[in-house]
């Protein structure tokens, strides 16, 4: 199964920060309007997630939650019909919750950077870090503080949870 480290923070300056993800990046950002509806289940997060144009992917991950950085494995799926599967998700699991964002995606090497404005919670910045095949978590880690650092953004802004925690806790649980 494929691995990232990834780190979450809150963002108060978003421009600022957009700045230095820029002056890190291979090239411009591209812009990604997504929509995950996270569905009940026992173990990890499972989310199909949708575009306004174009594909959608059911995304499975398991990670820690805890702030700085954490190890995720994942797998990706392309779906070529979200709506029916969308239905038969929710039905056989039920709807956790659904979190709305519009994502700026930089790439640095093989670090996505991405500034998240989430519908509901504000601006955030994630970190993924890609892992190869028998590539140390620790590796991928360091990494990411580097790139943490190099963004300018202060530990005391980590978040331990993905945005469907933080927007359960501020909804109250109600998808």
């Amino acid at each position: 199964m494929p691995r990232n480290v990834e780190i979450k923070a809150t963002l108060d300056d978003v421009v600022a920060t957009r700045a230095r993800a820029a002056r890190l990046a291979d090239g411009p950002a591209q812009v990604l309007v997504q929509e995950d509806v996270f569905f009940r289940v026992p173990r990890g997060r499972l989310k199909l997630r949708s575009f306004p144009e174009g594909p959608a992917e059911l995304i499975f991950y398991d990670r820690p939650d805890h702030e700085g950085p954490k190890t995720s494995d994942y797998r990706i799926e392309p779906v070529a019909d979200p709506v029916r599967l969308r239905a038969v998700l929710e039905l056989a699991c039920g709807v956790r919750a659904v979190v709305r964002k519009r994502r700026e995606l930089f790439l640095s090497g093989r670090t996505r950077i991405h500034l998240d404005q989430v519908e509901g919670l504000g601006d955030f910045l994630e970190l993924e870090v890609v892992l190869g095949g028998g590539e140390s978590t620790e590796d991928g880690e360091r990494e990411a503080r580097e790139c943490l650092a190099a963004l300018d953004v202060d530990a005391a802004h980590l978040v331990a949870g993905a945005y469907v925690d933080l927007l359960e806790a501020r909804t109250g649980g109600t998808p």
